[in-house]
């Protein structure tokens, strides 16, 4: 956490690490990227890739695919879940925001963006394991919304010990669903087929900070970057 600055403001009706941070911004990549504020100010933005990613604060995109601002249109929600196309009169945020990347800024690639140890995997694995220890009812915003998983779990089979190991297998077949349901979209799905637009799924392990990426041609989850990654770790560190 950046030290407070003599400047620092705590009357702003903002957060104090808000402020603090802010300032550091100000000091550092602003003043080293301010030409390229400036250009997206005036020209716009122009993402050629949508990643679908989970609120969790531990797995910022940005972050971990090391993007500066205008590169990645990213769209968060509780264990990054892509609803199927339902064109009704609910409130979609996630599709709003699929069909603004895709019809509006004209992405070329979207992503699926799964994570270990995700709160709404584990919470929907833990309420089919024992309804009665942890109830999320289907009227409740995360028991509703987190019901998109069970088509995934349909998938995988019945709940089982352990616990979480199942629960990554879950998030993984949620990824794969996340993208079948891509493909309901009339619009992506057209894309798709004629080659604009390509559907990706992703998986961060936040320990390891190992990344995978499906192949849907073996339907595995295959390693990226294997030696960078390694080379990371490797001995000595520092």
């Amino acid at each position: 956490m950046p030290a407070p600055s003599a400047n620092t403001s705590i009357d702003l009706h903002l957060p104090e690490r808000l402020v603090i941070g802010y300032e550091s911004f100000l000091t550092g990549r602003f003043a080293r990227e301010q030409s390229r504020f400036h250009q997206l100010a005036a020209k716009g933005q122009n993402p050629s890739i949508m990643l679908i990613g989970c609120c969790d604060s531990r797995v910022s995109p940005e972050v971990i695919f090391d993007a500066g601002p205008g590169e990645i249109f990213v769209v968060r929600n509780v264990a990054n879940l892509v609803p199927p196309y339902a064109p009704n009169d609910d409130l979609h945020g996630t599709s709003a925001a699929l069909e603004y990347a895709v019809l509006g800024l004209g992405v070329e690639h979207v992503v699926v963006f799964g994570h270990a140890s995700c709160g709404g995997v584990r919470a929907f694995a833990e309420n089919a394991l024992d309804p009665t220890k942890r109830p999320l009812s289907s009227g409740d915003f995360i028991g509703k919304w987190i019901s998109l998983i069970g088509a995934a779990a349909e998938k995988i089979g019945p709940t089982s010990l352990p616990l979480d190991d199942y629960c990554e297998r879950l998030a993984l077949a949620s990824i794969v669903q996340g993208l079948e349901n891509l493909r309901s979209f009339p619009a992506i799905a057209a894309r798709e087929k004629q080659g604009d637009l390509s559907l990706h799924g992703a998986y961060f392990s936040i320990a390891e900070g190992k990344l995978l990426a499906l192949d849907e041609a073996n339907g595995r989850f295959e390693a990226v970057s294997a030696k960078a990654h390694g080379d990371a770790f490797a001995e000595p560190r520092f």
